[in-house]
C-alpha cells in the first residue's frame, strides 16, 4: 500500500474529500450533503457543526467502505467556500450561525464602509466591500446583535473553523484572509486602520498562515471522532477559488483560467502586488506563498446557456444542443447575446442590466442563437481580459475548466475570442485537486506546487486561434461592449415596469 494524502473541499452545498497517491491519481472519493439555513429573502446561513459532522464522515467512508489504511494517510488539506463569518466566544464555541459568502443583507454595511473610507479602503484590501465579504457581515452582526458581538471574541472562515475542530489551532490562510476584506494586501497583514475605523479589536483576527504551512496534527478527540491517527500533518489550504486556480495548474505568470459553471470566472496568476485594479476586479492572495491573483466574474455563463436550454430545447440533449452552433457561423450570422440576464458584476457593478439578443434577423436559426449565447460569454470573458490588457497583463494560455471545456467548438470560439491558446485539463478535479496538491506539498513530496502540478496536473489538446476567426471576433467585441451603454437605461425601465404591472 502507497501513502496518501486528502484534499477536503468544503463547498456551500456538500463537502468532498479526495483522497490522491504519489502519482496524482484519485484512489477514493466520497462526499456529504448539508442544508442552508435562509430565515428571510437574502439571508444564507449555515450550521458550522454539520461542516464538521459532513467532513468526518466522508473521511469515515474513506477509511471502512474504501479502505484506505488511516496510518497511509499523511496528511490533509482544504478548500474553502470563501467570506462566510463564524463567530466564536473566549472559549471557541460557536456564538450564531455562520453568514454566508452568498447572503445579500449588509448592503447598508457596504455602504457606510464606503462612506467612512471610500478609495482609501480599496487601495488598502484591493477590492470593493461588496456584501458577500466578510467585513460587512462583521459590521452587519456588530450593528443588529450586539449580544452576539459583546461575546465575539474570535472570527475565522468555514475552512478554518473546519480545521480548528481537527487540530484544536485557530489560523486563517492568506488567500481566505483577502477575502475577509479586512487585510493590507501590499503588507501581508491585518490592517490596523480598517479595524480601528469601524472598531474591530484586532485580537478578533486570527493568526495568518501560508497554504502549504503546517497548522497542527489531528488532536486525539479528531482521531477518536474520524479515524484518522494523531500522526496525520493538517496544512493550511485555501479560499476557493485560490484551490481551484492551484487545481487548475494555474501557477505561472502566462496563464489565466476561464472557468465556465453557472457563473463565469476569468482568474489571472499574479507575480506581486504591485498592480491595482481599483476594484473592479477581485485581487486576492494566491495559495502559492507571497503570489497572488486576481479574477473578475460575470453573473450568468453557464446560466445563460442552461436558460436557453430549458426555456427553447427542454427534452433535447443538452450536448446536442451546443453542438448544432457548429452548424452556424462566426458571429452567428451577425446575431449578438449579452450574458446580463441576471444583472453583472464585473466589469460593470450593475444589478439592473439585463441580457439582449440583438439584430435578430428573418434568416437566423435556433443554432444561430445557440452560436450567439457560446459567443456571448465568452465576449463577457473578453471584457475582463482587456482590463488586463490595459494594465499591462502578459500572457499565452489560457486553461478552461468547467462547461466551457466540455465542447471542442466552445474551446475553439475561446481560442478565437481570447486570441490566445486555449488548453482543457484531462484529469479536471476543481479545487479538491488544489487542495490535495497543498498537503502534498507541505509534506515534502514536492518542492513547490509548481513541481507538483508537474506530476498531478494534466492538459489536453491545444486550441490554437484562427487568424481569420481572430480578425472577424475582433470587429464583433468592439460592437458587443456598445451594447451595455445603449441598453442600460431601457434595461432599468423595464424592471421598474415589471415591478409596477406583476404581483
Amino acid at each position: 500500500m502507497g501513502k496518501y494524502v486528502l484534499g477536503v473541499d468544503l463547498g456551500t452545498s456538500a463537502v468532498k474529500v479526495s483522497a490522491l497517491d504519489h502519482s496524482g491519481q484519485i484512489v477514493a472519493q466520497e462526499s456529504f450533503g448539508y442544508d442552508l439555513i435562509q430565515q428571510q429573502p437574502g439571508y444564507n446561513e449555515q450550521n458550522p457543526e454539520d461542516w464538521v459532522s459532513g467532513t468526518t464522515v466522508a473521511i469515515v467512508r474513506l477509511i471502512l467502505t474504501d479502505h484506505l489504511a488511516a496510518e497511509d494517510i499523511e496528511g490533509l488539506s482544504f478548500s474553502g467556500q470563501m467570506h462566510g463569518l463564524v463567530l466564536l466566544d473566549e472559549n471557541k464555541k460557536v456564538l450564531r450561525p455562520a453568514i454566508l459568502w452568498n447572503d445579500t443583507r449588509t448592503t447598508a454595511q457596504r455602504e457606510e464602509i464606503m462612506d467612512k473610507m471610500g478609495d482609501e479602503f480599496i487601495d488598502i484590501t484591493r477590492n470593493q466591500p461588496l456584501e458577500g465579504f466578510t467585513l460587512t457581515k462583521l459590521l452587519w452582526v456588530k450593528e443588529n446583535e450586539p449580544d452576539i458581538w459583546k461575546k465575539a471574541k474570535y472570527f475565522v472562515l468555514p475552512k478554518d473553523y473546519v480545521r480548528y475542530r481537527m487540530t484544536g489551532n485557530l489560523a486563517m490562510d492568506y488567500s481566505d484572509a483577502t477575502g475577509t476584506v479586512l487585510l493590507d494586501v501590499a503588507k501581508g497583514q491585518w490592517s490596523q486602520r480598517i479595524c480601528d475605523v469601524f472598531d474591530i479589536p484586532m485580537s478578533m483576527c486570527p493568526p495568518l498562515i501560508k497554504s502549504i504551512d503546517l497548522a497542527g496534527t489531528v488532536t486525539p478527540a479528531y482521531a477518536e471522532f474520524s479515524g484518522l491517527t494523531t500522526a496525520t500533518k493538517v496544512f493550511g489550504g485555501a479560499a476557493d477559488n485560490a484551490a481551484g486556480a492551484v487545481g487548475a495548474g494555474i501557477l505561472e505568470p502566462n496563464m489565466v483560467m476561464s472557468s465556465i459553471g453557472t457563473s463565469g470566472v476569468v482568474l489571472k496568476y499574479e507575480d506581486n502586488a504591485d498592480v491595482n485594479y481599483h476594484g473592479v476586479l477581485q485581487f486576492e492572495d494566491h495559495a502559492i506563498p507571497d503570489k497572488f491573483y486576481s479574477m473578475g466574474v460575470t453573473l450568468a455563463a453557464g446560466y445563460s446557456l442552461s436558460w436557453f436550454k430549458k426555456t427553447f430545447a427542454p427534452a433535447e440533449d443538452f450536448n446536442d444542443v451546443v453542438a448544432s452552433a457548429g452548424k452556424s457561423t462566426v458571429g452567428a450570422n451577425g446575431l449578438l447575446y449579452t450574458p446580463y440576464i441576471v444583472g453583472e458584476r464585473a466589469p460593470y457593478a450593475d444589478a439592473n442590466i439585463r441580457g439582449s439578443f440583438t439584430g435578430i434577423d428573418g434568416i437566423h436559426q435556433r443554432y444561430d442563437f445557440v452560436r450567439a449565447v457560446l459567443e456571448g460569454i465568452i465576449f463577457s470573458f473578453r471584457d475582463l481580459f482587456d482590463i488586463y490588457e490595459e494594465n499591462g497583463g502578459d500572457f499565452d494560455t489560457v486553461v478552461s475548466i468547467g462547461g466551457g471545456a466540455k465542447s471542442p467548438l466552445w474551446l475553439q470560439i475561446q481560442a478565437d475570442i481570447f486570441n490566445r491558446k486555449v488548453v482543457s485539463l484531462k484529469n479536471e478535479q476543481g479545487p479538491g485537486m488544489g487542495a490535495a496538491m497543498m498537503a502534498a506539498t507541505g509534506l515534502g513530496w514536492f518542492d513547490s506546487l509548481q513541481d507538483c502540478a508537474k506530476t498531478f496536473v494534466h492538459f489536453g489538446k491545444e486550441y490554437q486561434p484562427i487568424p481569420a476567426n481572430v480578425a472577424k471576433y475582433q470587429k464583433l467585441h468592439q460592437i458587443y461592449k456598445q451594447v451595455y451603454g445603449q441598453t442600460k437605461q431601457i434595461s432599468e425601465e423595464l424592471l421598474d415596469y415589471r415591478r409596477e404591472n406583476l404581483n
